[in-house]
């Protein structure tokens, strides 16, 4: 699959770009590419970017990096919205804070399972003592009073 893509050139502290047609299988410094449509220097904020072979390669199917689509949206080359190339911050996380929760999750949980356990114990005990009742009567008739004998 080819892509469309940067490829840096020039000095330390001083960074310059080509834009290149490559394999995606080879690596943005290997120096392998199918095309070169142009150039672009951040630090004179210059974009030189061929934009009739641009499109051409867009149409045979070339998958475009987000930095040079970007490039090419603000060269008037294509037309649309930019994508946000920088990754999102993550927040700042409170280890103490995350570790409380925990606790207070899990404690919570053991809460409820022995809640759950002792509702589920005193239903069998009242079961049981039901069932003790029906057997009870059942075993035990009441006897009839017998009368003193006459002497």
């Amino acid at each position: 699959m080819l892509k469309m893509r940067l490829q840096r050139t020039g000095r330390k502290n001083d960074p310059s770009f080509r834009v290149v047609v490559t394999d995606s299988r080879h690596g943005p410094k290997s120096g392998k590419h199918a095309d070169t449509i142009g150039s672009y220097s951040p630090k004179f904020n210059r974009i030189e970017i061929d934009g009739a072979r641009a499109k051409d390669w867009i149409a045979k199917g070339v998958q475009v990096s987000d930095t040079v689509r970007n490039l090419l949206i603000t060269q008037g080359t294509l037309e649309g919205r930019k994508v946000n190339v920088l990754p999102k911050k993550s927040p700042i996380i409170d280890e103490a804070k995350l570790k409380a929760e925990a606790e207070a999750k899990a404690k919570a949980e053991a809460d409820a399972k022995a809640a759950a356990e002792a509702e589920a114990k005193a239903k069998e005990e009242a079961e049981a003592a039901k069932a003790a009742e029906a057997e009870t009567p059942a075993e035990e008739a009441p006897a009839a009073e017998e009368t003193p004998a006459a002497a």
